[in-house]
């Protein structure tokens, strides 16, 4: 679920799955492979293509703007709620 999750954040900020895929050192397959399980796991599609020859671009629907919208807030909730730990922990590293 987090190579999903992170190709649709990729693509999300690409526009593009192609360019997506690219940045995260993965083939086109893989990404549009991640997009669909991603999409079948929602009651409606987070994106969409424009499906032209030679590559139209992503985009994110109404639903994927929302669930990046809520995972962006659930990942800033989380590092909050880490970050004291974290100093701690990184208290006892070397160097």
């Amino acid at each position: 679920k987090l190579d999903g999750i992170a190709a649709f954040v990729a693509v999300a900020e690409a526009g593009s799955i192609s360019e997506a895929a690219r940045r995260m050192g993965m083939s086109y397959m893989r990404a549009w492979g991640l997009i669909r399980t991603m999409n079948a796991c929602f009651k409606q599609p987070l994106l969409v293509t424009a499906g032209a020859a030679g590559g139209g671009g992503a985009e994110l629907t109404e639903t994927g703007r929302r669930v990046l919208e809520l995972y962006r807030q659930m990942d800033q909730a989380g590092l909050r709620a880490v970050s004291k730990d974290w100093r701690e922990l990184r208290q006892l590293l070397r160097g």
